[in-house]
């Protein structure tokens, strides 16, 4: 959220997430306010390299473009100092000299050359290769050209590339030669003349612009290289583009207001495969442990201050290697150990709750789309009053209608949820059966508490956290507003009653907080609906196999709109581009005139031959790729990089199985009758790349990057690894009554000798990688040149 935002009147404000210039996500505009409420969540991978994450806050216009009213730019390097919490950040002015995206390459080098009288003098020579990522200049690729300056306390001499049409890549090629210190028969009269040690003071300048032809010319960034760094050497790299030194600093003193940020920003340093295997498998055998609290994953939970940094890379790790059913039935068990009463079963933040959450989040998304989104959308698109609280009705609106409207939403809700089961993901069932089972073995008295340890996760922590806030859950993609959010909240609840029915009876209906949830539950007292959720609670917690997939509704995966190059030709024969809404499900992907109308161009999943990136001179776009089946190939433009990869990714995942994928492909376009990237003449001749190999999983997880995760927490808490292998071995020596149990008590050490022996191999397997990295770290920083990235 912002506060204070000037202009100094009510407005209607958005705000953007930009990776330095590019922008890759859009808050909805929140309407009359000076200090608007966005409460907006967005999670995305980084495709690319980048400096600066950006947040710009907009004033919306109807008529005239819309209005930076300032932004907060955060630099890469010291994203990390603010990750996890929550921070108040003053909106800066937005100032040209500011905004720059992109990175040069360079090759410098100074030479001593010998003057026809016989003297030494030395040039520098520069020569500018090419720059990459430039940004869009009013969405449209820009016109750029260099200018290349040496520039001393006595001189700016300075010359300019050729200007390259709409490129954000341009390739200049261009090579300057430069006098650095001139022959000692010039005279010091002589306004030429440099002194030999001026050198130390000499830099080189590029600075990059967008030619503004009849307008002005538009500063895109700058680098500067001391010569003296130079030393004879040649010197080649990337440099990435910084803004002009006077860039931030602005003559507005004003007060522009301010915007709170919660930010999680991780960056791994992931090395080759091999160098996990310890630690990959010291994880994998976990669940085979006796006791499982003497486990290298359960291990992993207690050392780390927050259990939700340890149960994201750890389910993910589990999942990739099918050992996570086996592991949660462990710790639940547990967790069971430590339940005295019946209907209290799961309902706290255990490791055991939280791995089920987590694996549930992730595998189960599919299923909450197919399921949820149809009527969740109704809802937000045509929200009816359901307020059936007297004291929060607005004047005029009635409770008795408003019951109603409530009942038919519930009612919708809730059937969709019980039809399902047929469509719940194999994994959720097979986890959910060994809760049920555990959950009886550990009360054989109690009959409803085999459906309460399933539904406790099914409708408490899935469903009805998912009804109340569906953007989280990507059903929506914007936080809906207050009266559709109060609406979503009274869904749930009533789902979260109706779901824990099994344990419920008429009489406990005195137990509701609120005296209205009481009033409207007493309508549902049919026994239809117990017996509806006995059953959907029967076949989720049952192992038998389902029908096949091929009878069930294609799943829904992904949907926007982004611009395809047109099939046809226009008038002056040029191939255009035009804005369509694409849709991906399990069975096809399709593009329409616009969302909810017709397909006009569908391509089955089976019949995709390869989806790849499309090299940018194809048709001067940024963010574009190709989807190459039966016929032509399908050339798409995403809006941002972010967009691009995340479709990319999609489509490769739901194509992964299919049985003619290509192994070469053309990564340019075919043009005037050539192809751009290997000038063969055919177009059906076979492509000149290889395609891109994309792990045969079922879901997208990198098991090298998630083992690697832990490994970092383990070295972040490691002081807490060895507190606990200390009180591991004080309990082993010292048998009777600990004496000091503050510095070990918040531990669960159930057998102190396995767990001694475990936290030793973790310590060894940390170390060795710590050594692996160190190494890695010595290579890069030797082979790095300098200015590189």
């Amino acid at each position: 959220d912002a506060k204070h935002l000037v202009p100094n009147k009510m407005r209607d404000f958005f705000c953007t997430i930009n990776l330095d210039q590019e922008e890759v996500f859009r808050t909805q505009v929140v309407e009359k306010s000076l200090s608007p409420y966005f409460g907006e969540e967005f999670y995305f991978e980084i495709p690319r390299t980048f400096q600066w994450l950006s947040f710009y806050i907009y004033d919306k216009s109807v008529l005239q473009k819309d209005l930076r009213i300032g932004k907060v730019s955060i630099k890469k390097e010291d994203l990390c100092n603010y990750t996890g919490k929550e921070n108040w950040f003053m909106l800066q002015p937005v100032d040209s000299n500011s905004e720059v995206q992109g990175k040069v390459h360079l090759e410098l080098k100074l030479n001593e050359l010998i003057t026809d009288n016989g003297s030494v003098c030395q040039q520098l020579v520069v020569h500018i290769k090419e720059c990459h990522g430039l940004p869009l200049i009013n969405g449209q690729n820009c016109d750029p050209y260099a200018t290349v300056s040496l520039v001393g306390p006595s001189r700016n001499d300075q010359k300019k590339t050729k200007v390259k049409k709409k490129t954000s890549n341009p390739q200049f090629n261009e090579t300057f030669y430069f006098e650095v210190t001139r022959s000692s028969s010039y005279t010091k009269k002589s306004q030429f003349q440099v002194e030999e040690e001026d050198i130390e003071k000499l830099e080189v300048r590029v600075d990059l612009w967008n030619n503004g032809n009849l307008v002005q010319d538009v500063f895109l960034g700058e680098i500067k290289v001391p010569v003296k760094v130079l030393r004879n050497d040649s010197f080649q790299a990337w440099y990435l583009l910084q803004p002009r030194e006077n860039g931030n600093k602005s003559s507005k003193t004003d007060d522009l207001g301010s915007l709170r940020l919660n930010i999680c920003y991780t960056e791994d340093c992931v090395l080759p495969s091999e160098y996990y295997a310890s630690l990959r498998n010291l994880l994998l055998k976990s669940s085979d442990v006796q006791p499982i609290s003497a486990s290298a994953a359960y291990i992993l939970s207690e050392v780390c201050r927050d259990k939700y940094d340890a149960v994201l890379p750890l389910v993910r790790l589990l999942l990739h290697h099918h050992k996570l059913v086996p592991f949660v039935a462990a710790v639940a068990e547990l967790d069971l150990k430590d339940t005295q009463e019946a209907n209290t079963v799961f309902r706290g933040n255990s490791l055991a709750t939280r791995c089920v959450d987590e694996m549930m989040k992730i595998v189960g998304k599919h299923y909450l789309k197919v399921t949820l989104k149809p009527v969740i959308d109704e809802i937000c698109e045509s929200p009816k009053p359901c307020e059936i609280d007297p004291i929060r009705l607005k004047e005029g609106e009635n409770g008795e209608n408003n019951m109603e409207n409530l009942r038919y939403y519930v009612d919708k809700v809730f059937s969709e949820i019980v039809r399902s089961s047929i469509s719940c993901p194999t994994l959720m069932c097979d986890v959910f059966y060994s809760l049920r089972h555990l959950a009886a073995k550990r009360f054989p008295n109690d009959p409803h508490v085999q459906y309460s340890a399933v539904s406790s996760f099914v409708f408490l922590r899935f469903f009805a956290v998912a009804v109340v806030s569906p953007h989280t859950f990507h059903l929506r993609p914007h936080h809906p507003d207050a009266q559709t959010s109060r609406t979503l909240t009274l869904i749930s609840k009533a789902i979260q009653t109706l779901g824990s029915w099994g344990s419920l009876t008429k009489s406990k209906l005195s137990s509701f907080k609120e005296t209205f949830m009481c009033e409207f539950f007493k309508a549902f007292q049919e026994e239809k609906f117990t017996e509806s959720v006995k059953k959907f609670l029967d076949d989720v917690s049952s192992t038998e196999s389902k029908e096949p997939s091929g009878l069930s509704e294609p799943v829904h995966l992904k949907e926007g709109e982004m611009y395809k190059r047109a099939q046809g030709r226009t008038r002056i024969g040029k191939k255009n581009f035009k804005k369509r809404w694409f849709c991906l499900t399990s069975r096809e992907f399709t593009y329409h005139k616009q969302q909810d109308k017709e397909p006009i161009f569908t391509i089955p999943i089976k019949n995709i031959l390869a989806v790849e990136k499309l090299d940018e001179n194809s048709f001067n776009k940024k963010n574009m790729f190709q989807v190459l089946h039966g016929e032509k190939p399908l050339y798409i433009q995403a809006n941002n990089c972010v967009e691009a990869s995340e479709w990319i990714e999609a489509l490769c995942r739901v194509t992964r199985c299919n049985q003619k994928r290509l192994s070469f492909y053309h990564p340019s376009a075919f043009l005037n009758g050539n192809w751009l990237c290997c000038k063969a003449t055919l177009e059906n001749t076979v492509g000149c790349a290889r395609c891109t190999a994309h792990a045969d999983t079922q879901i997208e997880i990198d098991g090298d990057r998630e083992t690697e995760r832990i490994y970092s927490l383990f070295t972040i808490n490691m002081s807490r690894v060895q507190k606990l292998e200390e009180a591991c071995g004080s309990i082993a020596v010292y048998q009777g009554p600990r004496k000091e149990p503050d510095d070990y008590s918040n531990f669960t050490i159930e057998d102190s000798v396995a767990t001694f022996h475990t936290l030793k191999q973790i310590i060894d397997t940390v170390e060795k990688l710590n050594e692996s990295h160190e190494k890695y770290r010595k290579k890069r920083s030797s082979s790095a040149k300098y200015g590189s990235e």
